[in-house]
Formats: structure tokens, C-alpha cells, sequence
């Protein structure tokens, strides 16, 4: 008996449909430093140094992890490609870069059309938010490897940054105001804990309306990631911002010592900000202790800033005519390299 290639699970009619109507999703994101188009074997980009005196590449690649659980249990697949894109080029913000260009990997057991085209959409919605071009990407149909209707999303993202402008924390001193930019729910982390604590301990489905959360839980769980690059790089030009920190996996208490000089410590209030009525869900589902709650999940803080306390006050009317929601939740201090949250 003959076998074809479709017969061992891999349509490459499937494939070449879905590329076809991706060509105008990856033209929409094309930024002046695209040459050619869709359909190479390699993309290509020529990146502007004018103005940069010693232009550093900054790459980054991440996924987006159990997140993905959710887009499976609701059919909705359409905002887990804004995340992967979101993440990444907020984790190169932190360094001072702006974003070039992104890629994308999407492997799945059986490819689908529709449901390609719609994570696409999403990675292209989040380039265009992120102000850079998708480059190229990968999608792989690999049957017998994922189970039916799922699949992985992996980015790679690369930006630029001029050397004496890159930010390392060697700048944050005492002293410093810590501003916290709000976050759009869970973003990318902690899935893992919200999953069993929601749909195991407490039994809730994807379209259960909890008390408080006023819409579906799936529809608070893929709210998709912020992307801060957009407000904050121009607000890098004048060197009040010391430092930043992308508040993801490990929550505050994690991530903030990445961005501070050895002597340094943060003291930030809890009572500064508002935590989003998912985070309080999710704790009382699964009866999760608070310090796990700051250690698996940003509790509503997508990006602290260590900026200068003259200028504190002024970044932050910066940051909110530019739509952001902005905290004053703590100062840097002198002494251990940890953070510190007061009640």
C-alpha cells in the first residue's frame, strides 16, 4: 500500500493555506529595516545605528507556557501570540533596547488552519504594539508529538541599544523612587498554580463568573500581556530612569534584585497599588498562602522603574498621558541586596 506524507499526519496543503493568508498579517507588522518578504529560507533586516555610538544587539527568547491550557479549554486563540511578543520585548525594555524584529515557533501535533492563522494574528498584533517587524518563524507540524488540538509557542526577539545608554542597575543608588506600572491580570506566569487552584481545588470551568471578577474566567485568564515598551523608551533619553525590572516568574521578590547594584535593597507598600480581583480568586480558590501569592504572580505590578525622586513625579504624568497606570510603591534603600514588602 502506498503512503503519503498526509497519511503520516503532515498536510502540506493544510500548511501552505495557512501561509498563504499569513502573508498579509506578517506585511502589516513591516518596519523600514524589512528587505524582501515572506517565504525566504532566512529574513533579513538592516538595522539604523544613526545616532548610536556604539549600537549592542540585546536578544531574548521565551514561551508562554501553560497559558497555552487556557487557549485550549476555550477554542480562543487568538491573544497567546500578543503574550509571547508582549514578554519578550519587555524583558530587552529592561536593558534600555528598542525592539527590531521578532520570530516565532509554533509546533503542533496537527495542523489546523484556523487556529494557526489566529496565534499569527495574535504575534502580529503584538509586534505591532511592540513597534517591530516579525521577521520569519516556524511552524511545525510534528503528529504523534502533542497531543490533538495542542500545541507550543516559543518567540525570539532582537533589539538595539546604544552602549552608555544600557541600563544594568549599576545606577540605581538610595534614595531612588520605585514606580510601579499596573499590570492587565496575570500576564504570562504563575498558570501552573492558577490552573490547579481554580480548575482542580475549586472545580470552576473557563466560563465560570466568579464573585468580584464580573466576566468569565477564561476571559480573565487570556487577558493578554502588557507591553511598556511603547510609553517608557522615550522616557530613557534623559537618564532619570536608573533602572527596570519585568516583573514575571518569582513576582517582585525575584525580580527586582535583577536590576540592583550589590548594597542596594527595595522597601516596597502593598497598600500603594490595587491588586487585580483575579489574584484574590485565585488565592481563595486554592487557599494559597500570600507569600506564595508573591512569589508565583506580579499581583498587578507589570514593570517597576528605579528612577530618580526628583523626577518621580514627572515621569509618572508622562507615563499616565501616555495610558499607563502608575504606582509610587516603594524607594530603594541602602543595605541587603532583597526585596521588602510591607503590608
Amino acid at each position: 500500500m502506498s503512503i503519503t506524507y498526509k497519511d503520516a499526519g503532515v498536510n502540506i496543503d493544510a500548511a501552505d493555506a495557512a501561509k498563504s493568508r499569513m502573508k498579509a498579517l506578517v506585511e502589516s507588522t513591516r518596519t523600514p529595516g524589512v528587505i524582501g518578504g515572506i517565504g525566504s529560507f532566512g529574513g533579513l533586516f538592516a538595522p539604523g545605528f544613526a545616532g548610536l555610538a556604539e549600537p549592542v544587539l540585546v536578544a531574548s527568547a521565551d514561551g508562554v507556557g501553560t497559558k497555552l491550557k487556557v487557549a485550549f479549554m476555550t477554542g480562543r486563540h487568538d491573544t497567546v501570540g500578543i503574550d509571547i511578543v508582549c514578554h519578550c520585548a519587555n524583558d530587552i525594555l529592561v536593558q534600555g533596547a528598542a525592539p527590531l524584529f521578532f520570530l516565532d515557533y509554533l509546533a503542533l501535533g496537527h495542523l489546523t488552519p484556523d487556529v494557526v492563522v489566529a496565534v499569527v494574528a495574535g504575534v502580529s498584533e503584538g509586534c505591532r504594539r511592540a513597534g517591530c517587524a516579525l521577521l520569519g518563524g516556524e511552524t511545525a507540524e510534528m503528529p504523534d508529538f502533542y497531543a490533538r488540538g495542542e500545541y507550543d509557542l516559543a518567540g525570539f526577539i532582537v533589539g538595539i541599544v546604544d552602549r552608555p545608554a544600557i541600563l544594568d542597575g549599576s545606577r540605581v543608588r538610595p534614595g531612588d523612587v520605585v514606580l510601579g506600572l499596573a499590570s492587565d491580570g496575570l500576564h504570562t506566569n504563575g498558570y501552573s498554580l492558577a490552573r490547579k487552584a481554580l480548575f482542580e481545588a475549586a472545580g470552576y470551568e473557563v466560563d465560570t463568573v466568579v464573585d468580584g471578577l464580573n466576566e468569565p474566567l477564561g476571559d480573565a485568564l487570556l487577558r493578554s500581556h502588557r507591553c511598556y515598551a511603547a510609553p517608557v523608551l522615550p522616557l530613557l533619553k534623559d537618564g532619570s530612569i536608573h533602572g527596570m525590572a519585568h516583573i514575571t516568574g518569582g513576582g517582585l521578590l525575584d525580580n527586582i534584585p535583577r536590576s540592583l547594584p550589590e548594597g542596594c535593597g527595595v522597601r516596597i507598600d502593598s497598600s500603594t497599588w490595587n491588586v487585580p480581583a483575579i489574584f484574590r480568586v485565585i488565592q481563595e480558590a486554592g487557599d494559597v498562602p500570600e507569600e506564595e501569592m508573591r512569589r508565583a504572580f506580579n499581583m498587578g505590578i507589570g514593570m517597576a522603574l528605579m528612577v530618580d525622586a526628583d523626577a518621580a513625579d514627572g515621569l509618572t504624568e508622562k507615563l499616565s498621558a501616555a495610558g499607563e497606570t502608575v504606582y509610587r510603591i516603594g524607594e530603594v534603600v541602602a543595605g541587603a541586596h532583597h526585596v521588602e514588602i510591607r503590608p
